[in-house]
């Protein structure tokens, strides 16, 4: 064994001794970039992400995202939750909303709870004040966050735009206090107030600066710069520091866009009102083309200081696109078709996401992953890119590494379980599932559970992507399987049921729904 240690070691001498009388350098590792869009639907681009091109694919001008799904891969079934704090928080620590029990947007305003007043159900007793990396703050979860392992592992880490991870006045709110060595524009805001320079992207009220007055761009107050546009320039700016040290990096650019409120960006509007879209929709359009934009100019810095080849990008977005009115032009929950409703749903128009991954030398150019996934998996993911090996975290971690997938995107896994749990109201109307909901996903099919009736509702994707066609009567085996399955994560991860006004008594588990039903 001795003898063959000594080879095996000679070996790799060998391998990494260079010419000159010196050692080859270990591969650097690669640069991470993660580019987290806001409120992007799965069809607010003109990459098409369905089995044909849609009418919605036409309508949007993504260059940049055509190159990106050109160079690397596409998912086509890559899920976020409904709204936007949950999906940020679970990237950051790669736990389940349910498990971390931020089910819903938080406010920017320390222990408030947004879940809009409803006239059956209680609201349950969620993580109102989001993600903390310090312990005992009241109304948070308490994890390691990704990129603090990332700094802590030799990456320089970079955050752009919204964060949204907690409340203001808990250590969440700052993203430097989540181990971002740099922070541009981050900070417990959901959304701008503007997005024009020329408001100081703000919009002052009885004097005052709006609570969503968007932080750190004080260069561009007064200017006609657009705030996609400085997000971008302050992005690249700040990668110049790793860059001539040499150091690998994480940049996290979270742009605003497409974030309401919906604002003309005027390099773009104009194609889409001569188009004939409406007022909205026009603005809507020039939003995701000022955003493909950004990630045009991102990849073009990457190519001209020659670090392409040895950076990672994933493209992603937070939540389904907005469908409500009045924010949104023609009809409601229309947006995201063919699948159904949007943000703040658990149908597929409100999770299912665009997802881009390139890595030159990994990822094959042009290829499609049709195996699911969902957001806490990029943790795991990001982690493995990165080298980093059995990380020490204080929470345990539900997501699953996609890396074998990026090596070969046509593995299949029908037998993993998706989880999506909105124990929460998002707003004042009714929609399509937009409040009071739990999902769950195994294979092709998909149990969607609404907790004020107690309906389980059964979907096959394969067939029925817009998910009309309920199949819950004939095929009741189906529906107890997943009810059940359902039922025993959510109590493995002690997730919470609201309760009814009028009785105090806790809505039924799904696998109690079903047992109700076959009485």
């Amino acid at each position: 064994m001795g003898n063959i240690l000594l080879k095996t070691w000679a070996l790799i001498g060998l391998l990494l001794f260079a010419g000159n009388g010196g050692f080859a350098q270990k591969p650097a590792r690669p640069n991470i970039v993660v580019f987290l869009v806001d409120d992007m639907g799965w069809q607010d681009t003109s990459v098409p992400f369905w089995k044909q091109v849609t009418d919605l694919n036409r309508r949007y001008r993504t260059p940049n995202m055509e190159r990106l799904a050109k160079e690397g891969l596409k998912f086509t079934n890559a899920y976020a939750q409904p709204v936007c704090t949950p999906t940020r928080t679970s990237l950051l620590s790669g736990v389940n909303t349910a498990h971390s029990r931020i089910t819903h947007w938080t406010s920017p305003n320390r222990n408030k709870n947004t879940d809009f007043a409803d006239s059956t159900l209680n609201s349950v007793d969620w993580n109102i004040n989001g993600l903390s990396p310090v312990a005992g703050i009241e109304h948070t979860f308490h994890a390691t966050p990704l990129p603090a392992l990332l700094s802590q592992n030799g990456y320089y880490t970079i955050h752009t735009g919204k964060a949204h991870f907690g409340s203001a006045g808990t250590p969440g709110a700052d993203p430097k206090n989540l181990g971002f060595q740099v922070n541009i524009a981050g900070s417990e805001i959901g959304h701008p107030a503007s997005y024009l320079g020329t408001d100081n992207y703000d919009r002052p009220a009885n004097g005052k600066p709006n609570r969503n007055a968007v932080p750190g761009l004080e260069a561009y107050h007064g200017k006609d710069v657009f705030l996609t546009e400085a997000l971008t320039l302050e992005a690249i700016r700040a990668l110049d520091k790793p860059i001539q040290s040499k150091q690998p990096f994480f940049l996290y650019v979270g742009q605003y866009a497409v974030h309401t409120p919906i604002m003309a960006d005027q390099r773009f509007v104009e194609k889409y009102r001569k188009a004939g879209l409406d007022s909205i929709e026009a603005n809507y359009a020039s939003l995701v083309e000022g955003m493909d934009k950004s990630l045009g100019d991102l990849l073009n810095f990457l190519d001209e200081r020659k670090i392409a080849d040895n950076t990672v990008v994933i493209f992603m977005s937070d939540n389904g696109g907005l469908s409500t009115k009045p924010q949104r032009g023609g009809p409601e929950h229309t947006h995201n078709l063919p699948l159904r409703a949007g943000k703040g749903s658990v149908y597929e128009g409100g999770i299912r996401e665009p997802m881009l991954v390139r890595w030159p030398g990994v990822v094959k150019p042009g290829g499609v992953a049709e195996q699911y996934l969902i957001i806490e998996d990029f943790f795991p993911t990001i982690l493995e890119i990165a080298g980093v090996q059995k990380p020490s975290t204080v929470q345990s971690i539900d997501g699953q590494s996609f890396l074998p997938l990026l090596r070969n995107p046509t593995l299949k896994d029908d037998t993993r379980a998706l989880i999506w749990h909105h124990p929460n109201r998002w707003i004042a109307a009714e929609g399509p599932m937009l409040h009071w909901a739990s999902g769950i996903r195994q294979g092709d099919w998909k149990l969607v559970y609404d907790h004020r009736t107690a309906g389980l509702e059964l979907y096959n994707l394969k067939d029925d992507i817009g998910e009309l066609k309920n199949r819950a009567d004939e095929q009741p085996e189906k529906v107890k399987q997943l009810a059940l399955l359902l039922t025993r994560q959510l109590k493995t991860w002690n997730a919470q049921m609201p309760t009814f006004k009028n009785t105090g008594k806790p809505v039924l588990w799904p696998e109690e729904a079903v047992t109700q039903l076959n009485k």
